[in-house]
């Protein structure tokens, strides 16, 4: 559900969801978007320090990003407003911070993505919005955290920040 950059609490945690990635898969993103021969060709990939074929790092952020698309749809599809409410706007993300890739992502693993609020910041060059900042994570079946990063997003205030208060 989006809300009002008053109403997110710091400590706040919501799941994803789960994706699952098929070696094909894998292999079609990264011949797209990030053709490293560990990524794409498998007798590569076991000669590798990897062992065997991984996923690109930047396709498991691109699902965090489709599994979280998700979510916010489908937290405007069930939020009832009254007729003299309208939707907090999100505006485009700053940014993110600290984004690693613990372990490698292989053909089969399900990656179970995460996002908590760890950081609200007011901005006063912009009064209408705050800067709300989540820790996300994926982890794998194995309960092991293979991808994690801090990202940020505007969120409209209910009411504009003043230079007092």
């Amino acid at each position: 559900m989006t809300r009002f950059f008053e109403d997110v609490h710091i400590g706040e945690n919501i799941t994803l969801g789960s994706h699952t990635f098929s070696r094909d898969e894998i292999v079609e993103f990264a011949e797209r978007f990030d053709p490293q021969r560990f990524h794409i060709d498998e007798e590569a990939a076991t000669a590798s320090p990897f062992g065997g074929l991984i996923a690109s790092g930047w396709q498991t952020g691109a699902v965090w990003m489709r599994l979280m698309a998700e979510h916010r749809q489908r937290a405007k599809e069930v939020e009832k407003l009254a007729p003299d409410e309208h939707q907090p706007r999100t505006g485009p993300s700053p940014g993110l911070r600290e984004l690693k890739w613990i372990l490698p992502v292989r053909p089969g693993d399900i990656i179970t993505y995460s996002s908590r609020v760890v950081e609200k910041n007011t901005l006063f060059s912009q009064p209408n919005w705050g800067v709300i900042a989540s820790l996300n994570e994926g982890v794998n079946q194995k309960d092991e955290l293979v991808l994690s990063f801090i990202g940020e997003i505007l969120v409209e205030r209910r009411s504009p920040r003043t230079h007092n208060g």
